[in-house]
C-alpha cells in the first residue's frame, strides 16, 4: 500500500513529501524529478513568488546511492523565501507584533473556516498551510511515482483547454494524439496544445491583471499504458474512478472533475455514450471510442485514462473583495497576499502528479512487491496475460 503525505508552510522552512510503499531497488531519475518541479513553477500569469523560488528536491531518507531502499522516503523542497519571513514563521517561542497578525479573511480561501475551526486569532496560521505552495510537495512525490510508472510503460501528461473566456475547441485538436497535444502544450507559455494561440490567452490574462482580477480555466490530464483491470468494482473505496476524482479535486481551487465525456454524457442517449467492444488477434479486446475515459466499473479498461478538471479563479485579488475583520467585526476590503493572476497551467502539472500517485497506489495494491524488479516482472506477465485472452 502506498501512503503519501505532505507537510510544511508556504513561508516556513520548506515543503516536505512523505512516501511509504515505494519498492526497493528503483533507480531514481533526479533530473526528471527536478524537471517536474520546474514545470510546476512555469506558466504565464504566475506571481512574484516564482521569481524567488527555484525548486529542487532533497532526499532526506529512503534513498541510497541513487536507488530506493523500500523504506519511507522523505523529500524536502526548501523555501528560499523563509529567510525573509523567519521572524514571524520560526518554530521557536517568541512574541508576534500585533501589526503582523492577519485578521481580515479573504473570500474564497480557507481563512475564515480555518480560524473558526482551530480557534486561532491570526489567519496566517491557516493561510500558510492552505496555500497552493503545498503542491510543491505533491509534485515532488508525484514525479517519483511518474518515474516508476514510466518504467512500467505508463505515461502521464496534461494540457490546458481554457482560461477565462478563451478556449481551445475539441474540433481544433481532434486530429492530434494525446502525446502530440502534450508535446505542443510543453512549448506553450499557457500549456495549450495550439501554441500559435498563446497570444489570445495571454491577452485574457493581461486584461485580468489590469483589472485586478484573477482567472480560472479547465485542463485535461491523461494516462496511457494502463492495462485493463486495475482498480476494483467490489467496494466503493476501491473504485479507481472515485479515487482519481478525489485526488484531482483535492488540488487547491479545483471545483469540478470529469472522466471521459463527463457531464456531456448526461445529455446524450446511451448509444452515444458507451464504447462498443471489438476483438482482433493483434489487439485483443479493444474499443474504437473512449467516451468512458478509460474507466468502467471502477477499473481501467485498457484505453487511455482521460480526466478533465475545472479550476476556479484564484481568490486573492489585487482588487480585493469585501470582508469583515475578525476582531473588530468592521467591514474591510480583504487583505492581499502575493498571488498569481492565473495558475491553470501549474494546476495541470499538479494534476499529473496526483494522477500518478493514485495510479501507482492502485498498481502496488494489485502487485504488492517489495522489490521493483519483481514488480516489473509481475506487471509485464499480467499485461501479456490480459492482452492474450
Amino acid at each position: 500500500m502506498l501512503r503519501f503525505f505532505t507537510a510544511g508552510e508556504s513561508h516556513g522552512k520548506g515543503i516536505f513529501a512523505y512516501l511509504e510503499g515505494i519498492p526497493a531497488n528503483f533507480p531514481l531519475d533526479f533530473d526528471f524529478i527536478n524537471g517536474e518541479l520546474s514545470r510546476r513553477q512555469k506558466g504565464y500569469g504566475r506571481g512574484g513568488r516564482m521569481k524567488i523560488e527555484r525548486d529542487r528536491v532533497e532526499f532526506l531518507s529512503g534513498v541510497r546511492l541513487g536507488k530506493t531502499l523500500g523504506s519511507p522516503i522523505l523529500m524536502a523542497v526548501w523555501n528560499k523565501d523563509y529567510k525573509n519571513w523567519e521572524e514571524i514563521m520560526k518554530p521557536e517561542p517568541g512574541e508576534l507584533p500585533p501589526e503582523k497578525r492577519v485578521t481580515r479573511p479573504r473570500p474564497g480561501h480557507a481563512d475564515l473556516s480555518g480560524i473558526l475551526k482551530f480557534g486561532f486569532d491570526d489567519i496566517r496560521n491557516v493561510l500558510e498551510r492552505s496555500s497552493a505552495r503545498e503542491t510543491a510537495g505533491r509534485v515532488a512525490a508525484g514525479a517519483l511515482c511518474k518515474n516508476v510508472l514510466r518504467e512500467l510503460g505508463v505515461e502521464i501528461g496534461s494540457y490546458v483547454v481554457s482560461i477565462g473566456s478563451v478556449k481551445i475547441e475539441e474540433e481544433e485538436v481532434k486530429e492530434l494524439s494525446l502525446f502530440e497535444r502534450f508535446k505542443r502544450a510543453e512549448e506553450s507559455e499557457v500549456r495549450v496544445p495550439l501554441p500559435e494561440k498563446d497570444n489570445l490567452f495571454k491577452e485574457e490574462i493581461d486584461r485580468a491583471r489590469r483589472e485586478g482580477e484573477s482567472l480560472g480555466g479547465t485542463f485535461v490530464v491523461f494516462a496511457v499504458g494502463m492495462p485493463p483491470g486495475v482498480g476494483a468494482h467490489t467496494q466503493w473505496d476501491r473504485r479507481l474512478d472515485g479515487r482519481i476524482a478525489q485526488a484531482v479535486m483535492s488540488i487547491q481551487a479545483i471545483k469540478g472533475v470529469e472522466i471521459g465525456l463527463g457531464f456531456k454524457g448526461a445529455e446524450l442517449p446511451g448509444s452515444k455514450v458507451h464504447d462498443e467492444i471489438f476483438y482482433s488477434k493483434e489487439k485483443g479486446f479493444y474499443r474504437e471510442t473512449n467516451r468512458a475515459g478509460g474507466l468502467e466499473g471502477g477499473m481501467t479498461n485498457g484505453e487511455p485514462i482521460i480526466i478533465k478538471a475545472a479550476m476556479k479563479p484564484i481568490p486573492t485579488l489585487y482588487n480585493p473583495l469585501r470582508s469583515i475583520d475578525i476582531e473588530t467585526k468592521e467591514p474591510f476590503e480583504a487583505s492581499i497576499e502575493r498571488s498569481d493572476v492565473c495558475a491553470v497551467p501549474a494546476a495541470s502539472v499538479v494534476a499529473e502528479a496526483m494522477l500518478a500517485i493514485t495510479l501507482l497506489s492502485a498498481v502496488l495494491e494489485e502487485f504488492p512487491a517489495s522489490d521493483f524488479n519483481r514488480l516489473k516482472r509481475w506487471w509485464e506477465d499480467y499485461r501479456k496475460e490480459v492482452m492474450s485472452r
